[in-house]
C-alpha cells in the first residue's frame, strides 16, 4: 500500500510558522518512507478563509522546497460530499438533529460554571421522537447534527511519537457538532472533525502528521471512522513551538508569517534546516547544518520529542549565516543584487558584484545585512569624529598624498591584492610610517571611519571604478 501524507492548512490567515514546520515534518517523513505528500485546503469557514491565504500558504511552502505530489484537494469543493456522509451516519443512528438554540446552551453553560463543571452538551435532543422533531421544525427551530459520543468508552491509539494515548469518552465536551445550524430537515455546513475524517479516507492518507493541539481532535474523529467503516491512518501529534517562556509561539513574539522571515532576510534552506531541528532530535547527525535531503535520510517522526520546543532566534541566525557564508557567491550575487536593484545601486560588472560579496559574506547574518555592508561601496560616506580626530592626531596627510600620487602615476596599473600591499608596504619603508597608521588612515578615507571589512580586498574593488582617488582626495581636503 502506497503511503500517503498530507498538510491540510486552513486559509484563515498567512502561512505561520507552525502551519510550515508540521509541512516540513510531513514532507521528510514522505521522503524517508517513500511516500507522497499531499496537500488539502480547509476552506469550508467561508467567512474566514480567503484565496489570497491559499496562495500564500502554497507560495511559502514552493519556497521552502516542499513540493506536493498531487493536485492539492479544497474542501469548499466538497460540501455535498460531507453532507452525505452526514446523512448516513443519521440514518445508521450514530447522529441526530438537534434544536437547543443559542440561549439554552448559554443558560447550560452558566450553570456549569457556577457548579464548577467544565463546559459540555448534556445531548437533550439525543433520543427525540420523530413527532417531536416536526414540532421543533414546526416552531421555526434551525437544527445542528450531532455525533453520538458514548461517554463511558475509551479511545486509544498508538501514537509514533508519544506511544499509546488514552481519552475517555466523557471528557470529549458531549455530543459532537458535525454541521452549522439549518432550517428544516436541511442538513447544514459541515464542520471540521467530519469533514477531516471523510477526506483523509478519500486520499488514502496512511499517516497524519499535525501539532499536539489536534490530539482531542483525533479521539473524536477516530469515534467517526469507526462510525463509518474507514480505516484508521496512522497518528503523530508533534510537540508545539513555543516562546522563551515556555508558552505557545504567537504573533505577539514576533513571529508571524513564513513571508516575514523571508523578507527579514532568511534563506529557505537555512529556515528549513533551523525547522526540522525544533522539536527533532535525531540519532545519528553530526552536524546542524544539513540539506533537506541529508535529513529526510535521517528523519524518523520517533525521533520527535513529546516535549514543546522553544524558538531560539540566536540559533536560527546562526544557521542563516553558516548557509550565507557557504553559498556559492555567483549564487549570492544574484539573490544580493535584488537589494542592490531596490536601494538603486549598480554594479561596474558581475565580476566586481561577486568580488563585493566574497568580502561582505562572513560578516553577514541575514540577507539584508547586505545592505549595510555594502552601502560604503556604492556612496560615499561621511567621515565620523572618531576618523577624523585619527586623521589628525596621526598627521594622516603625508601619507595620504604619497598613495595618492602613486595612484595618480601608475595610473594604467590595475590594483590588486598584491599591489595594494606592495604599495603600503614601499611608503611605510620609504618614509618611515607605521604600516597601522597608513592602512587606518587609508580606511577613514575609504569607509569614513576606522571599522570595515578587509581594507586590501576592498581597494581593490574602489580602484576598478577610480572612486579610490576621489575618497583619498575628499579626504585630504578634511585635514
Amino acid at each position: 500500500m502506497e503511503n500517503r501524507l498530507r498538510l491540510a492548512p486552513s486559509p484563515t490567515g498567512l502561512f505561520h510558522i507552525g502551519t510550515a514546520r508540521t509541512a516540513l515534518f510531513n514532507w521528510l517523513y514522505a521522503q524517508k518512507i517513500g511516500g507522497k505528500f499531499l496537500i488539502r485546503i480547509e476552506d469550508t469557514d467561508f467567512l474566514r478563509s480567503k484565496s489570497e491565504y491559499t496562495k500564500n500558504i502554497l507560495e511559502g511552502l514552493k519556497w521552502l522546497g516542499l513540493k506536493w505530489d498531487e493536485e492539492p484537494v479544497k474542501q469548499s469543493d466538497r460540501i455535498t460530499i460531507y453532507k452525505k456522509y452526514i446523512k448516513k451516519l443519521m440514518e445508521s443512528g450514530f447522529a441526530y438533529r438537534c434544536f437547543t438554540t443559542e440561549n439554552e446552551i448559554s443558560e447550560l453553560r452558566e450553570e456549569q460554571k457556577k457548579k464548577g463543571y467544565p463546559p459540555k452538551h448534556d445531548n437533550r435532543h439525543r433520543n427525540l421522537s420523530k413527532e417531536e422533531i416536526e414540532k421543533f421544525i414546526s416552531q421555526g427551530r434551525n437544527s445542528v447534527i450531532r455525533f453520538k459520543i458514548d461517554e463511558k468508552i475509551q479511545i486509544k491509539w498508538v501514537d509514533q511519537i508519544r506511544g499509546e494515548i488514552k481519552w475517555q469518552g466523557k471528557d470529549l465536551g458531549g455530543d459532537l457538532v458535525l454541521s452549522r445550524r439549518a432550517m428544516g430537515y436541511e442538513i447544514g455546513d459541515p464542520l471540521y472533525n467530519l469533514a477531516v475524517v471523510v477526506d483523509d479516507n478519500f486520499m488514502n492518507i496512511t499517516h497524519v502528521v499535525r501539532g499536539e493541539d489536534h490530539i482531542s481532535n483525533t479521539a473524536k474523529q477516530i469515534l467517526i471512522y469507526e462510525a463509518l467503516n474507514f480505516k484508521l491512518p496512522t497518528f503523530s501529534h508533534t510537540p508545539l513551538i513555543l516562546n522563551n517562556e515556555g508558552k505557545k509561539l504567537s504573533k505577539r513574539d514576533c513571529v508571524t508569517s513564513i513571508d516575514e522571515f523571508r523578507d527579514m532576510g532568511y534563506l529557505p534552506e537555512a529556515l528549513s534546516n533551523y525547522m526540522a531541528f525544533l522539536g527533532w532530535s535525531p540519532k545519528s547527525a553530526e552536524k546542524e547544518i544539513l540539506s533537506l535531503d541529508e535529513i529526510s535520510k535521517i528523519f524518523d517522526l520517533s525521533d520527535i520529542n513529546k516535549a514543546g520546543a522553544k524558538f531560539s532566534w540566536e540559533k536560527l541566525n546562526w544557521i542563516n549565516s553558516q548557509y550565507i557564508k557557504n553559498m556559492e557567491s555567483v549564487k549570492l550575487s544574484e539573490i544580493i543584487s535584488r537589494y542592490w536593484e531596490n536601494m538603486g545601486w549598480n554594479p561596474p560588472s558581475q565580476e566586481w558584484a561577486i568580488k563585493l560579496v566574497n568580502l561582505i559574506k562572513d560578516s553577514m547574518t541575514l540577507l539584508k545585512d547586505a545592505i549595510d555592508q555594502s552601502k560604503p561601496f556604492f556612496s560615499l560616506p561621511p567621515i565620523d569624529k572618531e576618523g577624523q580626530d585619527f586623521l589628525e592626531k596621526n598627521n594622516s596627510k603625508e601619507p595620504l598624498q604619497l598613495i595618492l600620487n602613486y595612484l595618480i602615476e601608475q595610473n594604467t596599473v590595475k590594483l590588486d591584492k598584491e599591489i595594494g600591499k606592495q604599495i603600503i608596504n614601499e611608503i611605510s619603508k620609504k618614509h618611515n610610517f607605521k604600516k597601522g597608521t597608513l592602512m587606518k588612515s587609508l580606511r577613514v578615507a575609504f569607509f569614513g571611519s576606522l571599522s570595515g571589512p578587509d581594507l586590501i580586498q576592498s581597494w581593490e574593488l574602489f580602484s576598478e571604478n577610480k572612486s579610490d582617488i576621489s575618497r583619498i582626495e575628499r579626504c585630504l581636503k578634511s585635514i
